[in-house]
């Protein structure tokens, strides 16, 4: 079967449901040390108190107020780069890309090896800027292995490239860490990334 010939029509089908997988928001807590004065202690509090008032706000699908509330936790703690990293998760969602990059970026500034960051970034670039789409999902990799996902996107770029060994790599080892993926892999690759009785599922979310 000539997988080139197949890619083109598959990748026009299946990208949309592949691509946009973002990562866990993740909860966080400021713990003040017992040292630090009470003002600095009541500030991580309030920035505490307020990062899960934007979860809530998340919960109940209230976007706009979470970024208005991710932003009052940036002004006491400008390096936190959760509240950056789930800005850009609400922007992404909205389609504002530039926006959504920005956050990431200054997440990343903050943290390099902040995978989820890395890979959302390679989400919005994937179309534009492929050969940076890569970088970033290796580095994803590289950050939090195995990654599953991280590896099943980067197959799917590289096939879209018509690199068939590398992508079939990315694919086999997606599906090892998450067989729960498989279906996800374009069929022309399957036969050769079949998951195995004892593939891993330690990086379903990965």
């Amino acid at each position: 079967m000539n997988r080139r010939r197949l890619w083109a029509g598959i990748f026009g089908a299946a990208a949309v449901a592949a691509w946009v997988i973002p990562w866990a928001v993740h909860s966080h807590s400021v713990a003040a040390s017992e040292s630090e004065p009470d003002s600095v202690k009541n500030l991580a509090q309030n920035a505490s108190t307020l990062f899960q008032a934007a979860l809530l706000q998340e919960k109940y699908q209230d976007s706009q107020g979470a970024a208005r509330t991710y932003q009052r936790v940036l002004e006491i703690e400008p390096h936190n780069k959760l509240a950056w990293y789930n800005l850009g998760v609400l922007a992404q969602r909205d389609g504002r890309t530039a926006d959504a990059r920005d956050a990431y970026d200054k997440a990343l500034k903050i943290d390099p090896k902040y995978a989820s960051a890395l890979y959302n970034e390679a989400v919005l670039l994937k179309a534009s800027d492929t050969d940076q789409a890569v970088r970033l999902l290796k580095r994803a990799i590289a950050a939090r292995p195995p990654a599953a996902t991280a590896h099943l996107q980067l197959g799917w770029i590289l096939a879209q490239k018509e690199h068939d060994d590398e992508a079939e790599d990315e694919f086999r080892r997606a599906v090892a860490a998450d067989p729960s993926l498989y279906s996800q892999v374009p069929e022309q690759f399957q036969d050769d990334v079949t998951p195995t009785p004892t593939s891993s599922q330690a990086g379903a979310n990965g």
